[in-house]
């Protein structure tokens, strides 16, 4: 039985370095002291940015110094309170921080009201008068392309007071999921328990020991069955707390609320939706394929994880992984290279599991700071993919900062996944080219199978989820766990077809997924996918200036909108043309697929 090491207990080269941040607690503690009458600074601009050229300039630029400082402190305290999720220290310290950042937004609330009052030719004048600010006007032009969605002062100032009720349902959810909730030990065929827990799920439903598989499918969703009138109470809160602010800035949706900010046109949230259900019957197609293989008289949603080919299963420890990642994106180039030996080398990344820890994976960082990156890696191939995801959004961030200034330094959501996609489907690509071996290859082939499965489709399928969740509200329904889980359940049947079991536990999973309260989150995942399975065919096929166009990408930050980045890189996302062209990909990856198993079958 394998058991999950104290945080102290666990090997400090494995662990990531905070000290670029704050080399100690009391450092963070000095520095969010010194930042306590920030909110008293920002308030003495108010009623000033109109009046002239010099006030507004120096608003904008103590504003870029408020973000990085914030930046800074908000990394470290959130760093270390996923490090255990169970240490109040590190609780209070992340709860200050936010309160801190909902004082400074409340404080600063006047400030859009005041741009938006500027006339056009005194803001014409401002440019004259300030050529430094000039340096703004992409930053203004985004604030007053939002007049309409903005209040007065008054209720600019009222709005930010609630950012911290905003954020609550997903504070609940993360303390309840990560720090509260425990799993019985699944049981193997044999009898031996493993422990069950967010880090060892998928590895265990990826065992080929189909009753342990079974055990933890049920050891899992038990315990979330426990808390499924909590768990839909939290998100229905959540869905509310969104449609209040969508309301209160005069949007017709909390879908449009979400996209507008992000200057992403509602209509590809819908296309995928289309192009998405348009595609089912190739993934229905690769569901039966999926039974036929594993040669089950039923197929059941604990079987969708596990490999369908026997005798490849591939362990991949964490050098190994290393080893491959670099070999696989070294068609980006020695620059892109190098960057990753300083991440690896460094201590840019919390590799392993211990007790308390967040669960899953991320990458984050401050400007000036170089990014971080947490994993569970457990020796799976698909820690190894995870390992490049989560590098990807690193040297994305790494050289959005590295060369835009700190006011267009963030890259929106709707671009945060490309980069981490395109280094999976490199690693793909590279790892099917080294093996003419059929089994092999019909291994590597159904991964990228479930890498499809597992975000275009899938992360599809949240997002439709998500979408019904915000209309119900919308319309006003009750978000009850027997609404939410018959909706589940009805999607769950839809996209995977008739030839799986519908599983009672499967109902609820939207219980268990985080995702659900980060705001039309994850269908940036499925069109990230698409960009990102167009731009690595590119990379591989143009070689270096489909390179540098790409590295340009990354390196653009927010310095132009999402959509317009990602065409000037090669890919068009206003229309649903990638999607189509992705979901055609994997209807023919079926199809050598089913034709190298029958001829395996038959051989």
């Amino acid at each position: 039985m394998t058991t999950i090491p104290a945080r102290t207990d666990a090997d400090p080269r494995f662990q990531w370095d905070l000290t670029g941040l704050y080399a100690t607690d009391d450092d963070w503690k000095a520095s969010f002291a010194a930042a306590q009458d920030s909110p008293q600074k920002l308030a003495a601009y108010e009623g000033q940015l109109a009046g002239s050229a010099a006030a507004l300039l120096d608003f904008l630029r103590y504003s870029d110094t408020l973000s990085e400082l914030l930046d800074k402190l908000g990394n470290y305290a959130q760093r270390k309170s996923d490090e255990d999720t169970r240490n109040a220290m590190y609780q209070e310290m992340s709860a200050l921080f936010i309160n801190l950042a909902i004082e400074i937004n409340r404080a600063a609330a006047f400030s859009t009201p005041e741009i938006l009052s500027i006339p056009d030719e005194t803001l014409d004048s401002f440019y004259t008068a300030e050529p430094a600010l000039g340096h703004y006007r992409l930053l203004i032009d985004r604030v007053r392309r939002m007049r309409e969605h903005t209040l007065t002062p008054e209720g600019e100032a009222l709005l930010a007071a609630a950012g911290q009720m905003g954020q609550s349902p997903d504070d609940i959810f993360s303390f309840l999921n990560d720090a509260d909730m425990r799993f019985p030990d699944a049981a193997d065929s044999q009898g031996e328990a493993h422990p069950v827990t967010h880090g060892s799920f998928v590895p265990l439903l990826q065992s080929p020991d189909r009753a342990l598989r079974k055990s933890a499918f049920e050891s899992l969703y038990g315990v979330y069955g426990q808390f499924r009138n909590t768990s839909a109470a939290i998100l229905s809160a959540q869905m509310r707390q969104l449609q209040f602010f969508a309301d209160a800035r005069h949007y017709d949706s909390a879908l449009h609320a979400a996209l507008d900010g992000n200057e992403v046109p509602v209509e590809i949230y819908h296309n995928l939706i289309a192009a998405v259900r348009g595609g089912l019957p190739a993934m229905h197609r690769y569901v039966h394929l999926r039974k036929r293989l594993l040669k089950l008289d039923e197929l059941h949603f604990y079987d969708l994880y596990t490999p369908i080919v026997a005798g490849q299963d591939i362990k991949v420890s964490y050098e190994e992984a290393w080893q491959t990642a670099l070999e696989a994106l070294a068609p980006l180039g020695e620059e892109y290279l190098s960057i990753l030996k300083e991440g690896r080398d460094n201590r840019w990344i919390d590799v392993y599991e211990n007790e308390g820890k967040r669960s899953g994976a991320y990458s984050a960082g401050a400007y000036g700071v170089h990014p971080y990156v947490l994993l569970n890696y457990t020796d799976t191939l698909d820690d190894m993919f995870t390992l490049v995801h989560e590098m990807g959004h690193s040297l994305h961030s790494y050289l959005s900062n590295r060369t835009q200034p700190v006011t267009y330094a963030n890259y929106v959501i709707f671009v945060a996944e490309v980069a981490s996609t395109c280094n999976e489907a490199l690693l793909t690509q590279y790892l099917l080219g080294k093996t003419d071996d059929p089994q092999r290859r019909a291994y590597l082939l159904n991964h990228f199978l479930e890498q499809f499965r597992g975000t275009l489709y899938r992360q599809t399928m949240f997002a439709e989820f998500e979408l019904w969740c915000s209309e119900q509200i919308r319309t006003g329904q009750a978000l009850t766990a027997d609404a939410l889980s018959a909706k589940y359940s009805a999607l769950n049947r839809e996209y995977y077809g008739e030839e799986i079991v519908l599983d009672e536990q499967i109902a609820l999973e939207w219980a268990r997924i985080p995702h659900f309260y980060y705001d039309f989150y994850v269908y940036q995942y499925a069109t990230g996918f698409s960009a990102a399975i167009a731009l690595s065919e590119r990379i591989l096929k143009a070689g270096a200036p489909a390179v540098q166009d790409y590295l340009n990408f990354l390196s653009g930050g927010s310095s132009k909108d999402p959509v317009a980045l990602l065409r000037g890189a090669g890919v068009d996302m206003s229309t649903p043309a990638p999607i189509e062209a992705a979901l055609r990909q994997f209807g023919t990856l079926v199809d050598e697929l089913e034709a190298l198993t029958a001829a395996n079958e038959g051989a």
